[in-house]
């Protein structure tokens, strides 16, 4: 499998060159040349596999030759040692609970896959790569603990100082070791601008062997279209329910687009429902036809809080540009901070579930497309996070105490290391600079 910029300006490139860059040299996002589909047979195969069978069917059509297919299902069944819960809230409402992971987020799908796969690659060239990534909250705390200790590399994080929840600041600046943590004072954009500055400096990459774990990179994206593949499959064969609607929050659209891969495989997907929260750009542009980004709002989904996602431009990518043909398979669906509260609530009354603020914002999203007189089939709604995660929002929209599992728990008795800098890109240039001393 081949992969190129989606700004068609750089030489195609392997899977392994497209992990340990992250960003294309002009810019743009790798793709790959095709995206592979299973046949009818293959996919009753699969029907009958569990999550990390289809996660290995997946990873082999775009990894190919490049590991050794036993080092492949080796590296699968240890990223993947937790459950992948469907849980059925109503006769056609299900949630995928994506929170079983080490950090209690679905970063965990991705990031434990990427970390061992730069480690695979690096180690083959006795390298010290160098992982720089943005992040607006889980995808820090995931990386961190997804590289943590894995040989030939090393993290540094970037979060916007006050806008991630406490619990999050602090999975992601007390993992140690091989991450650090850069505290930025500014919003997601300025963290993720300032990744994107470094990938297209010249005189750092000289210095370093620079990559991405956000889902700029390639090799973090695939692997999160592993649980769609997994949940439409498992509605099949548990309860005879075929093409769900999944209704994705979505901040840097990394998710979705996950989801559209899965779907174009071949995997039984209906349509999905892009639920974003203030933070609207592709809502309005699958509406109106234009991309225009906006200044990040800060929202009670603090996650989902981009202005300008990048993974737009491989959704554009995918559709060719054809605004219309995105929008024939995702609806666009913003909801406020209101209505995400509202929903919790209500989630809560009718089920005795609790809801994470972003899993609100897809609920809600869902709902929303039903009294719409959107396709009343099955929906799938994505749990991004475990709801302690959120503490705040939770016990003050339900007035109740949330447990907190032990994982959390720990890690608020450990010391905070992180680093603060400004939103200009000599601040990150110079601390990349000395990083070593």
């Amino acid at each position: 499998m081949i992969y190129f910029s989606t700004n068609k300006s750089s030489t195609p490139v392997t899977i392994k060159k497209a992990t340990l860059e992250g960003l294309a040299p002009d810019g743009g996002l790798y793709v790959p040349s095709e995206i592979p589909r299973f046949s009818a047979p293959e996919m009753q195969l699969l029907e009958e596999g569990d999550f990390n069978d289809i996660a290995f069917a997946i990873a082999k059509k775009f990894i190919g030759a490049e590991m050794p297919l036993d080092r492949l299902g080796d590296m699968i069944d240890s990223c993947y040692p937790f459950d992948t819960p469907l849980v059925r809230l109503s006769e056609n409402t299900f949630i995928e609970e994506l929170f079983s992971g080490p950090t209690l987020a679905f970063k965990d799908y991705g990031a434990r896959f990427l970390a061992r796969l730069t480690g695979y690659f690096a180690s083959e060239d006795n390298r010290l790569i160098t992982v720089l990534v943005a992040t607006s909250g889980d995808t820090g705390s995931a990386v961190a603990y997804g590289f943590q200790g894995i040989p030939n590399t090393r993290v540094v994080l970037l979060y916007p100082s006050g806008k991630v929840s406490r619990l999050q600041e602090q999975q992601l600046t007390t993992a140690g070791g091989n991450v650090h943590a850069l505290e930025v004072r500014g919003d997601f954009d300025d963290c993720q601008r300032l990744v994107k500055q470094a990938f297209v400096d010249p005189d750092l990459k000289e210095r370093l062997t620079l990559t991405s774990a956000n889902s700029i990179n390639i090799s973090r994206l695939i692997p999160q279209s592993f649980y769609y593949a997994w949940a439409s499959l498992r509605l099949k064969s548990a309860y005879g329910i075929e093409n769900p609607v999944f209704s994705v929050p979505s901040g840097n659209y990394g998710n979705l687009t996950a989801g559209i891969l899965a779907r174009l495989m071949g995997f039984p997907i209906g349509h999905f429902i892009a639920a974003s929260n203030a933070n609207d750009s592709v809502t309005r542009y699958l509406e109106e036809g234009r991309y225009e980004p906006r200044p990040t709002v800060t929202t009670l989904s603090t996650a989902m809080d981009v202005g300008n996602p990048s993974n737009f431009a491989r959704l554009r990518h995918l559709y060719n540009n054809d605004c219309h043909a995105m929008a024939g398979d995702i609806t666009g669906i913003s909801v406020s901070d209101e209505a995400t509260k509202e929903t919790i609530r209500n989630v809560f009354r009718q089920y005795g579930y609790v809801l994470d603020p972003h899993t609100a914002v897809g609920f809600r999203a869902l709902e929303t497309y039903r009294a719409a007189g959107g396709n009343k089939a099955a929906g799938i709604v994505l749990s991004t996070a475990h709801p302690a995660k959120f503490l705040e929002v939770i016990e003050d929209v339900l007035d109740m105490k949330v447990d907190i599992p032990e994982r959390l728990s720990a890690v608020l008795e450990k010391e905070k290391r992180a680093t603060l800098i400004g939103t200009e890109y000599y601040d990150l240039a110079d601390f990349l600079k000395h990083i070593d001393r």
